[in-house]
């Protein structure tokens, strides 16, 4: 029996451990998707307590905790930190099987030093140690960062934010690593949302630009895009229900989006016709600009109402969206690459019985701006386990260039989560060390080390483009 999460947690042949041990390990990390909030980058915050590191936005965690009968009150409740953290623990112990089991382990052993296990008994042992770990110096957020082998972060901004916290970063030459904005517009394209022609009035102010029609929100968006673009940004997102294709006459799109403007509803098809616009639009100015457009689809939000109007969103009640035409998808890339203005895209599915279809899609529009220009995004959300890395992975294998993938993510609101990408790491090399293994890929380490360093570093940091 192998010892519990020990130094080859995962790696289970030698040519895994080999390729992880000496090459993916020591590589750095370019973390080009999260939501972390670089405010507490700029102040350097330290976390009183592991509950405020854990616990305090984590939707995944809660998630388990409702499923353990834990009462909310405990979760997104009155209670106490330290009461908090118990029921944490208590979950946390039947959790077998789960990513949340591994990830909070390796955060345990890796920036606290702890190699037990956590769950009801040990809940105060794990709660003092990290505790008083936390009040050092060297778990401040940035030397979390930095012991982290972190050498660039892509936050997650709206074209209103005034960036103030990055470029406080910027002009910081104490802190060496990047913390750069990227560009996530969704507000500006969800016109069925209630509270959208208010947005329109702030976008305005901002943008010096008097939104009335479809033509003044592309001159406002595009002044705001340059604003990014200055503050250095490279990298948009976008979260969308589906990629959808319902092309319309600027004429319609416009009539629609007046029509919203003027606190008017619209219908499902009106709002269809218009984000294919939107995104019509973005897209062509990211490739103007070489952004890379990150699309994350296949996500059903806000599920259960009642918990929603007493927590809001992004509080634990998403689900898996099974309809995303894959038709469309590849009718809206083409839409773009019929003009030779298709960005760099990345395109990740909540639904991993899309694997195959994104694997199909990529091949009909790469070029040579980047190798594997459209790419499968990785495991995402629900999928960031070893089944659905392994299945994703081996999806692309199958199906594409496996060796151009730009790998791993945190998508995270948590400091600790830089693990994910060593987690991340230790399933790539048991998956390509298994097939070294079995004899379907020569033992050509020379090889082999340029493809487990691509997709744990060096493939992120050509395809964005990043000066590091």
């Amino acid at each position: 029996m192998k010892a519990f999460m020990d130094k080859d947690f995962l790696l289970s042949t030698e040519t895994s451990k080999k390729l992880f041990h000496e090459y993916a390990e020591t590589m750095p990390i370019v973390d080009y998707h999260c939501h972390i909030n670089p405010q507490e980058i700029a102040e350097d915050r330290k976390f009183e307590n592991i509950t405020q590191v854990w616990l305090g936005g984590d939707h995944y965690k809660w998630r388990q905790m409702r499923s353990n009968g834990v009462d909310e009150y405990y979760i997104t409740g009155g209670a106490s930190d330290r009461e908090k953290f118990q029921k944490w623990a208590e979950t946390l112990g039947k959790a077998i099987g789960n990513p949340l089991y591994h990830w909070s382990h390796l955060e345990l052993q890796r920036y606290f030093g702890y190699t037990g296990y956590l769950n009801g008994d040990t809940a105060e042992e794990v709660w003092n140690l990290c505790n008083k770990k936390l009040q050092e110096d060297d778990m401040s957020v940035r030397n979390i960062i930095r012991k982290s082998n972190v050498k660039l972060i892509c936050t997650t901004d709206d074209p209103v934010d005034d960036l103030k916290w990055h470029k406080v970063l910027a002009e910081d030459d104490s802190f060496e690593v990047k913390v750069l904005p990227a560009w996530r517009p969704d507000k500006a394209m969800n016109l069925e949302k209630p509270e959208y022609p208010e947005y329109m009035k702030k976008l305005s102010q901002v943008s010096g630009v008097e939104i009335a029609d479809f033509a003044d929100l592309k001159e406002a968006l595009l002044k705001r895009m340059e604003f990014f673009a200055q503050m250095g940004c490279s990298v948009s997102d976008h979260a969308l229900e589906y990629v959808m294709y319902a092309p319309a006459a600027e004429e319609k799109v416009n009539e629609i989006f007046k029509k919203r403007l003027n606190g008017e509803s619209i219908s499902r098809e009106e709002e269809m016709i218009f984000k294919t616009a939107f995104m019509q639009f973005v897209g062509k100015e990211y490739h103007k600009k070489n952004w890379v457009m990150q699309i994350h689809y296949g996500c059903k939000r806000d599920n259960n109402a009642f918990m929603y109007e007493q927590l809001g969103p992004d509080t634990g009640y998403d689900c898996i969206n099974n309809y995303a035409p894959s038709a469309q998808t590849a009718d809206f890339l083409n839409s773009l690459i019929a003009s030779n203005e298709l960005p760099k895209t990345i395109l990740y599915s909540l639904n991993p019985n899309d694997n195959e279809a994104i694997g199909t899609i990529l091949g009909c529009f790469q070029g040579t701006e980047a190798a594997g220009k459209i790419q499968q995004g990785s495991a995402w959300w629900f999928n960031d386990h070893k089944t659905g890395m392994i299945a994703q992975m081996t999806s692309l294998a199958n199906l594409g260039l496996l060796a151009n993938f730009v790998g791993m993510l945190t998508d995270s609101r948590s400091f600790l989560s830089y693990t994910r990408h060593e987690y991340f790491r230790r399933i790539l090399c048991e998956l390509i060390g298994g097939w070294v293994e079995n004899g379907e890929y020569p033992a050509d380490y020379k090889t082999l080390k340029e493809i487990v360093c691509g997709i744990s570093y060096n493939n992120a940091v050509d395809y964005f483009g990043f000066d590091l």
